[in-house]
């Protein structure tokens, strides 16, 4: 292995310019690790904004910046402090431990430096799909935010296909709507529509992952009397909505923010017991040599539902 304390890793170094670079790490400390990333997944939310340059300012953000919140892979070296072993199988959410780019995100690299207590361990047979937990875990908390389970769910990306396969373990039989037919297939235990297609002004609890703005009147005119919208996506543009019809459904408004360690133990207990399937979200798959074209596919072709990239060619 070469030195642990170099990696090659995606870089943004300005809105839609993107490189893979040599990094320098920082030096682990005792409660840390370093993993070997085997794949990385490409967001198609945050991930997209980071690329256009539409992230509203966070505590880290700016550039050159490693973008990617969903890697798994191998522990190389575990600090006395980390909990970890060497040969554990682990999810990674991140990372910030680069001398020579910001780390907001930190998980598209070949190698990565963090703290042992923020790694997951996974069973490595998952593979690939091991980069699908953050999603699940981020799915699992807007659920748990819900008063109940949603009965409608709006987006049929990997996200809500997520929140769909878990309201359906928790008891529900939701409806996904969708406005692109390609995504309109793979339902599992539940409907997919049209939303033209769907007379029903009745829904108790609807979750949008659309990440759609100027959504929140259409949602809200679907609402029985006392029911919510949950926020699930991430908008990049201010939301609003006519006061009347929100007024007189007394419609509650809930925004499910980042994913706690709860949520991620939860979905991990699903997936080891058989309930939660990972099956049929990854659609593309890309050596991380050729990362400059994988992040525009991820981000430009409506069928590419999740684009995974493999780190065994790197050093």
């Amino acid at each position: 292995m070469n030195s642990p304390f170099h990696t090659q890793a995606v870089v943004f170094e300005s809105p839609q310019q993107l490189a893979l670079n040599n990094l320098a790490l920082n030096t682990p400390a005792d409660a840390d690790v370093v993993v070997e990333i085997d794949w990385s997944g490409i967001s198609t939310g945050t991930e997209k904004l980071l690329w256009n340059g539409q992230m509203p300012s966070f505590p880290g953000m700016g550039y050159p910046l490693v973008p990617g919140y969903e890697s798994v892979g191998q522990v190389v070296h575990a600090g006395a402090a980390s909990g970890r072993r060497v040969g554990d199988a682990v999810f990674v959410p991140g990372s910030n431990g680069f001398v020579d780019a910001r780390g907001l995100f930190g998980g598209a690299a070949k190698r990565v430096v963090l703290p042992g207590a923020r790694t997951l361990s996974i069973d490595a047979q998952l593979g690939e799909r091991g980069v699908l937990l953050a999603l699940a875990a981020t799915a699992q908390h807007a659920l748990a935010m819900a008063q109940q389970t949603p009965q409608l769910i709006v987006g049929h990306g990997v996200l809500g296909r997520m929140v769909a396969r878990l309201a359906v373990i928790a008891g529900g039989a939701p409806v996904v709507w969708d406005t692109n037919p390609q995504r309109r297939q793979g339902g599992q235990g539940y409907e997919v529509l049209d939303p033209a297609a769907d007379p029903r002004r009745d829904y108790r609890s609807i979750c949008d992952v659309s990440g759609d703005s100027g959504l929140l009147d259409t949602l809200i005119a679907r609402l029985a009397p006392g029911g919510e919208v949950v926020l699930a996506g991430f908008y990049d543009q201010p939301l609003s909505f006519a006061f009347a019809p929100a007024f007189m459904r007394e419609a509650r408004l809930q925004i499910a923010a980042q994913w706690q360690a709860a949520d991620l133990l939860a979905v991990r207990g699903f997936i080891d017991t058989g309930r939660l399937s990972l099956d049929g979200l990854i659609t593309h798959r890309s050596e991380a040599l050729d990362a400059d074209a994988a992040y525009r596919t991820a981000f430009g072709d409506p069928a590419c539902l999740k684009m995974v990239l493999n780190w065994s060619a790197c050093a």
